[in-house]
């Protein structure tokens, strides 16, 4: 019998529950061939089924108190359930990582268990990166000017798993990922695929295989009125396909209406000369896109939508993501196929819209997304929901941001599924060891004997490398730790190109009360630039720098007319070592500017018709460099406890990871319509007694760096 563990225990559950098999069973189970079948390089059944555990190391409660005033009545941190969540028994879910990992840990996991607590995942509605040529670059606003942050490698590796051998990588990918949507889906759900004529067909095919043929309700035509590349030949394509399949026979389904527009004619007259009587109850009056006396009627809703528009660049929800989709597109897939407090889910969640549109009809979410400005642009675009319910009093949940706990790295780097597996951990070493020495290479270090989780030594200091593929994490550094303890090494390295949110600075300050020097490094994309290693040209770029300053007032008075003590924050100053295309101006033509970024500062390089280069400095403060920044006026009030299943006894425990949450009590950041930020915090009251504040800036990279200032009130 061809079925995997998951597989065989799925329809124990269904058979348990005298519920139908489903459809692939039949193939599965019996020799029966199918009809049709989609067919591609490296097919298999086989899905991930690794758990990792869940980290939550930011929460947001409420949104920040808008004045003074308001700040000092908010209760301290001591019971957070009280301090302002609206709706308690649930936290919303923003996970930063891998959608695989995160779907095979949310289905094979504990937090299942939370999940069907809740009545499980009614919604799913994904836009995943359906397009070839697309990229996971970002403008980002500077001043006047407009900078285009290059992918990360993690971006990029996601990017070549999805497109690196053409339509076959992108249908394993979605294959695998649909796979775990569907058995993470309740029995009354249903999924909404959004993609174009790229990739129309091959989603259709694997929808019909993973969820069956019966499941399809509709192929939804999203016809926009911008947009559009004119074509030398054929038709001017003007509109994506939304794939709507369901669980079962019976999904949840609410009908709807939408407006269908009446040509503009001129008023009807009869042969005498008489005007005709119009009914005006059925046709409304419309002003949109400056079309002003438009009409338009109340259908039932069809599965051509030609009434919503695209985001245009001066939208009010615009958050520059060019694949951002509008409100009103999630707002009726969420109204037709979900109900208040049902739980919708959106894996790639690019800006937040889907997570913004279901909080606003009060429904529960659970995003995710790869990239960290996607989280950061989310986190932001949340809180601004927050605040607005909060003004308007209506409900509003709290939300974590979470990562994924203890990575095993043979699940990310890519080996030959067809080789027994002594074979595979010889490929996985091989590539290890490939990569560890291009970056040894780059940072002039020297390669030294295995010894423990050490590659090479530079200049006295030891030096880790962290994966490629997946960020350092506390565990990975806790190994750092630990061996330079047993070595007696007081001095070491940790180079990688992405780090854990959250992790610093408590794992170095750690480190340093053990008598551990440690240095952060990001090593930069330029290492598989061939060019610029040749000329020595790539620079490793130390983690950011924050320094805050906390200005406590003493409580005065007595009895009731006793005033409490209180504390501000003030960010005092920010620096960043970031360098990205170092070569922008040997590459320039005449007569064309770049903007780039060089040991920490943004540029604008510029060169005339005549080859003569200047160079404009855009970054002119350490502000610039901020995007947001957020207080938790009292750090170490709540651990961080992940929740482990012991796989031999399948019982679950709790365990205290050694962090803390952030709890985010107060923040400012830039919005595209207002690019101001504020320096100072509102003044918040505080018990007396020693307390850690803790102060998180993220950058308009989208990395966060942490300062922890300890106080006495």
């Amino acid at each position: 019998m061809n079925l995997t563990p998951n597989e065989k225990r799925d329809a124990i559950k269904s058979i348990e529950s005298g519920k139908p098999l489903p459809d692939k069973y039949r193939f599965l189970l019996f020799d029966d061939k199918r009809e049709v079948e989609l067919v591609w390089n490296g097919k298999s059944n086989e899905v991930c089924n690794v758990v990792l555990p869940f980290q939550v190391i930011e929460q947001v409660d409420e949104p920040r108190a808008e004045k003074p005033e308001d700040a000092a009545l908010q209760q301290d941190m001591f019971d957070t359930d009280a301090r302002g969540r609206q709706l308690t028994g649930w936290s919303n879910k923003l996970i930063w990582g891998d959608n695989k990992l995160i779907l095979s840990s949310l289905k094979n996991g504990p937090l299942r268990e939370e999940i069907e607590a809740q009545g499980g995942i009614k919604l799913i509605y994904i836009d995943p990166p359906f397009d070839v040529g697309a990229d996971f670059s970002m403008d980002i606003a500077i001043g006047d000017d407009t900078f285009t942050k290059k992918p990360n490698v993690l971006e990029e590796l996601a990017y070549r798993d999805t497109w690196g051998k053409g339509a076959d990588s992108f249908i394993a990918m979605i294959h695998e990922r649909l796979v775990l949507m569907r058995d993470l889906l309740a029995e009354d759900g249903s999924i909404y695929v959004h993609c174009d004529w790229r990739v129309n067909s091959y989603i259709r095919l694997v929808m019909d295989e993973v969820f069956g043929k019966n499941c399809f309700v509709n192929q939804i035509e999203w016809s926009y009125k911008t947009g559009g590349i004119p074509e030398i030949v054929g038709f001017l394509k003007k509109h994506d396909h939304i794939l709507f399949y369901s669980q079962s026979e019976s999904p949840i389904f609410n009908q709807l209406r939408q407006k269908s527009y009446v040509p503009t004619l001129p008023e009807p007259h009869t042969n005498s000369g008489k005007r005709l009587r119009v009914k005006r109850d059925t046709v409304c009056e419309l002003c949109e896109n400056g079309n002003p006396g438009q009409k338009y009627r109340m259908v039932i809703a069809r599965d051509i939508w030609d009434d919503i528009s695209s985001i245009f660049r001066n939208d009010s929800q615009a958050t520059g993501y060019a694949t951002q989709k509008p409100e009103a597109l999630l707002e009726r897939i969420i109204k037709a196929s979900s109900n208040e407090n049902d739980i919708v889910a959106d894996f790639f969640c690019g800006s937040g819209t889907t997570a913004a549109v279901a909080e606003k009809l009060g429904r529960k979410w659970i995003v995710s997304d790869l990239g960290k400005f996607a989280i950061h642009t989310t986190r932001k675009r949340m809180i601004g929901v927050q605040r607005q319910r909060k003004e308007a009093k209506q409900d509003y949940r709290a939300f974590e941001i979470l990562n994924l706990g203890k990575y095993e790295r043979q699940h990310y780097i890519g080996v030959n599924p067809g080789l027994r597996p002594e074979q595979q951990q010889q490929q996985i070493a091989a590539k290890s060891r490939e990569y560890q020495a291009l970056i040894l290479k780059a940072y002039a270090a020297q390669p030294v004997a295995q010894s423990g989780v050490f590659h090479g030594k530079k200049a006295g200091r030891m030096v880790a490398i962290g994966p490629i593929n997946l960020p350092v994490t506390r565990l990975f550094v806790e190994e750092i730790i630990l061996e330079c303890r047993k070595q007696r090494i007081t001095r070491a390295d940790i180079l990688a190109f992405e780090f854990e949110m959250g992790l610093f600075p408590q794992i170095m300050d750690e480190a340093k009360n053990k008598g551990i020097n440690l240095a952060m490094k990001y090593i930069p994309a330029e290492v598989f630039d061939k060019r610029a290693m040749e000329r020595e040209q790539v620079v490793f770029h130390d983690v950011s720098f924050v320094e805050v300053k906390a200005h406590v007032v003493k409580g005065k008075g007595k009895g009731k007319s006793k005033m409490p003590a209180t504390v501000t924050v003030e960010l005092t100053d920010f620096s960043v070592h970031y360098s990205q295309d170092p070569n922008a101006a040997a590459t320039l033509k005449n007569g064309k500017h770049k903007v780039v970024v060089e040991q920490g500062q943004i540029l604008r390089i510029s060169k005339d018709k005549t080859g003569n280069i200047s160079r404009e400095v855009l970054t002119r403060e350490w502000t610039d460099w901020i995007d947001y920044w957020a207080v938790d006026f009292d750090f170490e009030n709540k651990r961080e406890i992940i929740r482990v299943r012991d796989e031999e006894s399948g019982e679950t425990e709790e365990r205290w990871s050694g962090d803390y949450i952030f709890e985010n009590e107060w923040q400012s950041f830039r919005t595209k319509k207002d690019r101001s930020l504020e320096l100072k915090s509102a003044t918040h009251e505080c018990s007396p007694g020693r307390r850690k504040i803790a102060v998180k800036v993220v950058d308009i990279f989208g990395n966060d760096t942490m300062k922890i200032v300890e106080v006495t009130v």
